[in-house]
């Protein structure tokens, strides 16, 4: 999914009157609920939860995590 950051950034700072912190601080769920849009607050089924798992892993085998 793309999202237009500059749209949506100016809809929350602008339209919202969200400070940057507060915007950046925000999930795009949130934000899309925020703004109204339907269907934002759908449940994350198995099979999305799974293509996400897959899309954003937690580690990439071989990396380190550093804290």
């Amino acid at each position: 999914m793309k999202f237009d950051w500059a749209g949506l950034m100016r809809l929350g700072l602008r339209g919202l009157g969200l400070t940057p912190a507060q915007f950046w601080a925000l999930t795009p769920a949130e934000l899309m609920l925020m703004l109204g849009v339907d269907g934002a607050t759908a449940p994350l089924g198995r099979a999305r939860l799974e293509e996400l798992a897959r899309a954003f892993p937690d580690r990439v085998s071989g990396q380190e995590t550093e804290f």
